[in-house]
C-alpha cells in the first residue's frame, strides 16, 4: 500500500512548465542560468491565486467565496470527523494567526499566548490542521559540524492563496510597505520545493537552517548521501551581500558536500556570487529542467 498526498497544483502544472528545479540543481550545481520576464507583482498575483484549480480560474471576488467555503467545509466536516471540537471559532482564529506567521518559526508557547488557547489544546489543534493538509512544518537542519543551529521548525501554509485570504491581503496590499510579500513569497517557494520532492529523481529532505545568532538559510535540501543545496528567498529585485551570509556559512561548514547555493529573487537575470552561489529569478523554480 502507498499513501499519495494530493497537493494543490504547482506553478509548473499551472503554467505547463517542467517543474524540475530540484533535479537540475543537484545535477548541474552552480551551473544553472535563467532569465525571466516576470516581476515582483507577477509572483504576488500567483501567490494570491494559489494552486487550487477552482481558485486559479476565478476572478478575485469570486475566489474569496471559494476560500471561505473551502475553509468552512474543511473545519466543519474533516476536522470534526477527526476530533470533537466544541469551539470552532478558536480554530479559525488560530488559522488566521498561523497565516500571519507563515514562513516564520513555529513556537507553540508564543501562539498560545497570542490566541489565548491553552498550550496543550493548541498543540492538538496544530496536529489536526496538519492532518487535513492546511499547514506544514519544515524541520530544522543541523549537522555535527555546528553546535549553534536551533531545532525549532518553521511553519508553512500549504496553499498561499489560502494564506493570503486568511490575512486579508491581495497582490496590491502585499506589495505595499508593511505588506506580507516577503513571507508569502518564501512560503510559496517552500511549498513548491515540497511538491517537487514528491516526484524528483533526487531523494532529498526539506529543512531550514537558523543559528542562535540569526544566520539562516530558508531551505536546505539534503540527499541521503549528504549532498546539500541551499536556497534563500528574496521578494525584492535586488540581492545584497548580507543576503548571502547563510549560504556562505553553509558552504564553509560542508565543503565538498555543499553542491550549490541559490538566492531565488524577483529580479530577471542570473547573478554569480563566487564559485558556488548564484542568484536566479524566482520562476527558475518551475521553468528549469535537468
Amino acid at each position: 500500500m502507498e499513501i499519495i498526498e494530493l497537493w494543490p497544483f504547482s506553478q509548473g502544472e499551472i503554467a505547463g512548465e517542467p517543474d524540475r528545479f530540484v533535479d537540475a540543481a543537484f545535477q548541474h550545481g552552480p551551473g544553472l542560468s535563467h532569465t525571466s520576464a516576470l516581476r515582483r507583482k507577477d509572483y504576488l498575483e500567483r501567490a494570491v491565486a494559489g494552486g487550487f484549480p477552482e481558485a486559479v480560474r476565478r476572478v478575485p471576488r469570486r475566489r474569496a467565496a471559494f476560500f471561505d467555503s473551502y475553509l468552512t467545509t474543511l473545519i466543519e466536516r474533516d476536522v470534526l470527523e477527526i476530533s470533537s471540537i466544541e469551539r470552532r471559532g478558536e480554530l479559525m482564529k488560530l488559522l488566521a494567526l498561523l497565516a500571519a506567521g507563515a514562513a516564520h518559526l513555529l513556537v507553540p508557547g508564543t501562539l498560545a499566548g497570542q490566541s489565548s488557547i491553552p498550550r496543550s489544546t493548541l498543540v492538538r489543534y496544530l496536529e489536526l490542521l496538519s492532518s487535513v493538509f492546511l499547514i506544514k512544518t519544515i524541520p530544522a537542519w543541523s549537522s555535527d559540524l555546528t553546535r549553534r543551529a536551533i531545532g525549532t521548525p518553521k511553519l508553512a501554509v500549504v496553499d498561499t492563496g489560502v494564506a493570503c485570504h486568511l490575512i486579508g491581503q491581495d497582490s496590491v496590499r502585499l506589495n505595499e510597505p508593511g505588506g506580507a510579500a516577503g513571507q508569502i513569497i518564501e512560503n510559496l517557494v517552500l511549498m513548491e520545493l515540497a511538491r517537487q520532492l514528491t516526484w524528483s529523481q533526487e531523494r532529498a529532505s526539506l529543512r531550514h537552517y537558523r543559528t542562535k545568532d540569526g544566520v539562516e538559510v530558508d531551505a536546505v535540501l539534503q540527499t541521503p548521501d549528504g549532498r546539500v543545496i541551499g536556497v534563500e528567498v528574496k521578494a525584492g529585485s535586488n540581492v545584497r551581500t548580507e543576503d548571502l551570509r547563510g549560504l556562505r556559512q553553509l558552504a564553509d561548514l560542508l565543503g565538498d558536500r555543499f553542491i550549490a547555493g541559490y538566492v531565488l529573487y524577483a529580479g530577471q537575470q542570473t547573478l554569480p556570487f563566487g564559485e558556488k552561489i548564484r542568484a536566479l529569478p524566482l520562476d527558475a523554480l518551475w521553468r528549469l529542467a535537468p
